[in-house]
């Protein structure tokens, strides 16, 4: 640590991180665990891109923002896996100040991301099924386009507030953090200033985004449900019903683990508990997105079929 000049307090230069707690002779097995969700997130979202891109029948809008959604999950993992993987081998988890603010910063600005696309693709399934003579106008190539640029661009207004509110405030000394990566919140406790007002800030922001994000996911899925009811087979029903049942699934796992750690109320869990979620958040559930909507999703499927024919015929020719 440095001092500052007036002397009051010094400056942080690195950080240090607590880790999750667990036995030591389950070192070597959770660090496998997370390596194998690790590797799986990276192979499924990677094949996932590759597919959409030579697949023909996959070069629709749902596809499109799907893609998209794999490389956002792609990189919201490796802004946290890797250095987390490295840290089960280490005596002492540092991070350096400029290396946590990297952290920090493209940490939320992928999660913002995500929640927005999801919310990009509710809007694309509504008008699939309540406006389905309008969907190629309503959801032209320029149109999906700005429904993939809003979440980036909400991403980075974000995540930088966010990272503007924390790291501007003078870090006084104690550099622990008691979680295994540079989540805001954790690192309010090492500031030595008054954090209340900058902490209803952080939680406003990420409010709007959930509420703003999720009340589209919400209403799109009103007029969904409203729509499939009145269809009048069953079949019809059903095979209204399968285009949305992985984009759901999706949807309640990231906003299921992100409320458990962001929204209720900070006494009603142990912070073990939050970094267990935060855990499952980071490494599992970008792993279990391609899966689901390559098990639950018949186009995925035929297109992998149909991949591993042409590879097929031309290995035989």
């Amino acid at each position: 640590q440095e001092l500052m000049a007036d002397g009051n307090y010094t400056r942080v230069t690195e950080f240090i991180f607590v880790g999750l707690k667990y036995h030591p002779n389950l070192q070597v097995i959770l660090f496998l665990l997370i390596l194998f969700f690790y590797l799986i997130n990276m192979t499924g979202n990677l094949g996932m891109i590759i597919l959409i891109r030579i697949d023909a029948h996959l070069h629709t809008p749902m596809y499109f923002f799907l893609s998209h959604l794999s490389f956002v999950d792609m990189s919201f993992s490796s802004t946290v896996a890797p250095k987390m993987l490295r840290d089960f081998f280490e005596e002492r988890k540092t991070i350096s100040f400029l290396g946590c603010v990297l952290q920090q910063w493209f940490f939320g600005f992928f999660v913002t991301i995500e929640c927005f696309l999801l919310a990009s693709m509710a809007y694309d399934r509504y008008v699939a099924i309540c406006n389905p003579l309008l969907y190629s106008i309503s959801m032209s190539q320029k149109h999906c386009n700005q429904l993939v640029a809003i979440p980036y661009v909400a991403g980075f207004i974000d995540t930088m507030i966010h990272s503007t509110v924390a790291f501007r405030l003078p870090f006084c000394g104690p550099n622990v953090i008691n979680h295994f990566f540079c989540d805001v919140f954790p690192l309010f406790s090492l500031i030595c200033v008054d954090t209340s007002i900058n902490k209803l800030l952080v939680f406003a922001i990420a409010g709007i985004v959930g509420t703003f994000s999720g009340l589209i996911i919400l209403v799109s899925y009103i007029y969904i449900l409203i729509a499939i009811l009145k269809i009048q087979s069953a079949e019809g029903r059903q095979k209204a019903f399968s285009t949305c049942s992985s984009h759901l699934t999706a949807v309640t796992i990231l906003y299921g683990t992100l409320f458990f750690v962001y929204v209720r109320p900070n006494s009603s869990f142990s912070m073990d508990a939050n970094k267990l979620v935060s855990v499952f958040y980071t490494s599992v559930t970008p792993m279990l997105n391609p899966l689901i909507y390559s098990l639950r999703n018949k186009e995925v499927k035929s297109a992998i079929h149909r991949t591993i024919a042409k590879r097929k015929f031309c290995f035989r020719t």
